[in-house]
């Protein structure tokens, strides 16, 4: 019967790392694998990103058109108001609660990003639902729900 401790990695699958530096018998002995001389062989050298070898990077090959706004762009966490019903009714709905049940990102990017509410899937309860931004029918259904939507600035 095959177990956990009968498994192995299929042959050639794992290679051992090179010991660089690491003298004659290590296989990259006298230069450590970087040839003889020139910029590369040197120490401190390093590589700018993007780099092709005197070569047009490719980032400056591509055309470019139009403008990009990425430094003022308000990036929304997205939260769906089908997702809203998991809270009781008569509840002031707030960004921190919305990050506590986990509707919301806590860390990495977007985690400090504002909260926008979606008009995705149904609300039955009476909420007052505090976010950075609305959709047009998040709103509506809050409202005929009997909740109120409060912006945030």
């Amino acid at each position: 019967m095959l177990g956990l401790d009968k498994l192995r990695n299929n042959a050639g699958a794992r290679h051992r790392k090179m010991r660089i530096g690491c003298g004659n018998g290590s296989g990259k002995g006298g230069t450590s694998g970087r040839g003889h001389k020139g910029q590369y062989a040197r120490s401190g050298h390093k590589h700018k990103p993007g780099f092709e070898g005197g070569q047009m990077r490719l980032l400056r090959r591509i055309p470019k058109r139009g403008f990009n706004n990425k430094v003022h762009k308000t990036v929304f966490n997205l939260v769906q108001i089908g997702q809203l019903e998991r809270f009781e009714a008569d509840t002031e709905v707030t960004p921190r609660m919305l990050r506590e049940a986990g509707l919301v990102r806590t860390h990495g990017a977007g985690s400090d990003a504002a909260v926008k509410i979606l008009g995705n899937g149904e609300l039955s309860r009476k909420l007052s639902v505090q976010a950075h931004a609305f959709s047009r029918a998040a709103e509506q259904k809050i409202t005929a729900a009997g909740g109120a939507c409060t912006v945030i600035k």
